[in-house]
């Protein structure tokens, strides 16, 4: 660690203490593993360089790999609704190395993630899948992918209505997959799985 690296620590240990208190504490996100878990992971290490020093503000930020990480409160919200645990086979469309990915792999017993240009194609392999997360906003599922999706599987994602994000969850049931809505957050919005255009005259 550098002598710049050894100075800025503190200053990132208090930020992410500070997500904890007054962002995720004063939204309901109480359970201690959640906290646990998200004051475990670092989540500058997984945000554009020159984000570092922001990496635990209130809103999205660009991440490492391109596109955004969103806010600490949709992970927060995420994880609390997935209720993951042990016996969980988790799939997870996003980035392997990620920061959900690092949230999820310390909380489930098997952990698979398939890119978000895989999924939206529907070649995602869903065999055995009992939670399915999606690290962003979704306009519409893909048919192909809906129908690979497990019976009993439960899945929470970000969706878009009307231009305004929230996070959903769901589970497949009967063949038939829905989702209700929990809360609206700033999601950020995966152009991969945008609403198919439709004619107008």
């Amino acid at each position: 660690m550098t002598l710049t690296e050894e100075r800025s620590a503190p200053v990132v240990n208090e930020a992410r203490r500070a997500m904890i208190v007054s962002q995720l504490r004063t939204s309901g996100v109480n359970e201690p593993w959640v906290l646990g878990a998200m004051a475990a992971v670092a989540r500058e290490d997984y945000v554009a360089a020159d984000w570092k020093q922001a990496a635990y503000i209130d809103r999205a930020v660009p991440a490492a790999t391109g596109g955004f990480l969103a806010a600490p409160l949709f992970y927060g919200r995420a994880l609390s609704e997935a209720a993951p645990g042990p016996k969980d086979k988790v799939v997870l469309v996003g980035d392997a190395q990620g920061y959900f990915a690092a949230l999820l792999r310390g909380l489930v017993g098997s952990l698979e993630t398939v890119g978000l240009a895989d999924a939206a194609a529907g070649s995602a392999n869903l065999e055995g899948c009992t939670l399915l997360v999606i690290d962003g906003a979704v306009e519409a599922l893909p048919e192909t992918l809906l129908a690979s999706v497990p019976e009993g599987c439960r899945i929470v994602t970000g969706e878009v209505l009307r231009g305004v994000t929230r996070l959903a969850v769901g589970r497949k049931t009967a063949g038939v997959v829905s989702l209700l809505p929990v809360g609206e957050m700033g999601i950020p919005v995966l152009p991969e799985f945008a609403a198919p255009k439709r004619w107008s005259f």
